[in-house]
């Protein structure tokens, strides 16, 4: 069964806003570890003074941790007006950033002056101030722009998960359709059939009929539209609608399987054959007075999956007169759905083809990857 969107939505949320922080504190950390070892290569190692390097290491320490302070205020103003109008967010994070940076500065120059000079902490004049808030207005638009990237980028994530969950709600909603059309189609011929048989007072045979349709559609309820299945399970249903025809049907209809064993366990969409065998019964076997024969056949072909519902009735053109080129696809509500999800599901990967069987009959054939589902897995 396929997840709970809002269940999926939730913890794709959680682990977004994991992820985010993990991002933002790692970058805080190397970001400043990298800050202190640029002004210790740039400024006081090649220092020849006498001034203790000591003092400038501890002064760097506290600069370092004051930065580190001041870009997780940036970073906390940045959440909160990332998503107002651009203009006003620009505004508000370059006044904000040089604000920053001017109370970093001004923290810089007093305990640069205590800690290296040992002076009184309002020994500094304007002309030392401007001198270094140019590096420290860097340092904190640098912050800002880190903070806006994170916020953007995990943004757009966000928006591509959204993208992604409605396609999948949509596919989910076409599959569905699609299948409620398909299930009263089945339905009106079969309740069609035993109604028939109630008339005709063939009780036994309307109850054995009517206790088959039980359990093909307690199968069929069981399935996902877009779910998958083995091509075995996917027999095993196909028998089910079969019986139910064959009783409808009496002796006039004979299937025959012809699988090869390599594909039995190769997946493939749910209820996939069913609207196929229903095509070949109504157009190959009901309009016929001596009945006739379907054949399901499942062959592995280089890296497809190749199966065919064949029968022996009256023949393509017959069974479309409207449609005389060989080749050309079935405008009936189950071939046509058939299409349909398939191309819900696989894009352009795949083909249906509907074409003559020996001038008598016609084969329907579906080609899908092999490695399209994997296995157990919903589409």
């Amino acid at each position: 069964m396929p997840i709970p969107i809002l269940d999926h939505e939730s913890e794709y949320s959680t682990n977004r806003r994991r992820n985010q922080r993990r991002q933002f504190w790692w970058l805080q950390i190397s970001g400043w570890l990298g800050y202190a070892v640029i002004v210790y290569i740039a400024v006081i190692a090649p220092q020849d003074t006498d001034f203790d390097k000591s003092s400038q290491l501890l002064h760097l320490v506290v600069e370092t941790l004051t930065g580190f302070i001041f870009s997780i205020l940036i970073w906390q103003l940045v959440r909160r007006i990332v998503y107002l109008p651009i203009r006003f967010t620009v505004l508000a994070s370059v006044i904000a950033a040089a604000t920053l940076a001017g109370v970093f500065n001004l923290i810089k120059l007093i305990t640069h002056r205590i800690i290296v000079y040992q002076t009184d902490w309002t020994q500094w004049n304007w002309t030392e101030f401007g001198g270094w808030y140019l590096f420290s207005l860097a340092t904190m638009l640098i912050w800002t722009a880190v903070s806006f990237i994170i916020l953007y980028n995990n943004q757009l994530e966000a928006e591509h998960q959204r993208s992604l969950e409605a396609e999948n709600q949509a596919k989910e909603a076409q599959l569905q359709m699609l299948r409620y059309q398909l299930n009263p189609h089945f339905m009106f011929n079969t309740l069609n059939a035993i109604s028939t048989l109630i008339l005709k007072n063939d009780n036994q045979r309307a109850n054995e009929m009517l206790e088959q349709l039980c359990s093909f559609f307690r199968f069929s309820l069981e399935q996902t539209p877009e779910s998958v299945s083995t091509l075995s399970q996917e027999l095993e249903s196909l028998k089910l609608y079969l019986k139910i025809e064959e009783a409808r049907f009496i002796d006039r209809l004979k299937v025959h399987f012809e699988i090869d064993s390599d594909v039995l366990d190769v997946m493939l969409p749910s209820m996939l054959l069913q609207p196929l065998a229903e095509n070949a019964v109504k157009y190959g076997i009901a309009g016929r007075k001596e009945g006739g024969t379907i054949w399901i056949r499942a062959k592995k072909l280089e890296d497809k999956l190749v199966v065919q519902v064949v029968d022996d009735g009256p023949g393509y053109s017959v069974m479309h007169d409207d449609i005389e080129s060989e080749g050309r696809e079935s405008q009936g509500i189950g071939l046509t759905n058939t299409r349909q999800r398939l191309q819900t599901m696989f894009g352009t990967e795949f083909d249906l083809s509907i074409k003559l069987n020996n001038n008598s009959g016609t084969i329907i054939e579906i080609k899908i990857p092999l490695n399209s589902i994997g296995a157990g897995n919903d589409l």
